[in-house]
């Protein structure tokens, strides 16, 4: 089981990388919000710093600090979120190790449900990015936007 969980957060994370390229720089920038809301590129931090709090939360002090949040503002650059979602990605999958081996806390319903949780939320934020990019004039391809379902190939 720790392989395949392994997998799913790779792949999963293959997709944000893969959305992450192919967005405009001028598409990074872009909002749905009227207030100040996220723009595609916090959106990607958020995604990222979501992956970090619970790292925190649940893995407690051996997991504090291993990796660092993306601040809020201003947006960070293409190459910082690169960096920082593959060292979300694998610092996970070393903390899913550790709670199936009893070292770091699950969610209640276990690791499996716990992976869903976020395969589930970083899915919301890719679709919120699409929307977002179609709203603004930057919708992504068709090839691109197929390829984020195709998770047998990713």
């Amino acid at each position: 089981m720790r392989d395949e969980i392994q997998e799913a957060l790779r792949t999963n994370n293959r997709i944000n990388l893969l959305l992450l390229d192919a967005v405009s720089n001028e598409g990074l920038r872009c909002t749905l919000s009227k207030r100040g809301g996220r723009d595609v590129a916090q959106q990607l931090a958020h995604v990222h710093n979501v992956r970090i709090y619970h790292l925190e939360r649940r893995g407690g002090k051996a997991w504090t600090g291993r990796v660092a949040k993306l601040a809020a503002k201003p947006s960070p650059t293409r190459a910082q979120l690169k960096k920082a979602l593959n060292a979300s990605c694998k610092a996970l999958e070393d903390f899913f190790a550790a709670i199936l081996e009893g070292e770091a806390r699950s969610m209640k319903k276990g690791p499996i449900n716990y992976l869903s949780y976020f395969v589930s939320h970083e899915a919301h934020h890719r679709g919120n990015i699409l929307l977002t990019l179609k709203q603004h004039g930057h919708a992504l391809d068709k090839d691109t936007r197929y390829a984020i379902w195709d998770w047998d190939r990713r």
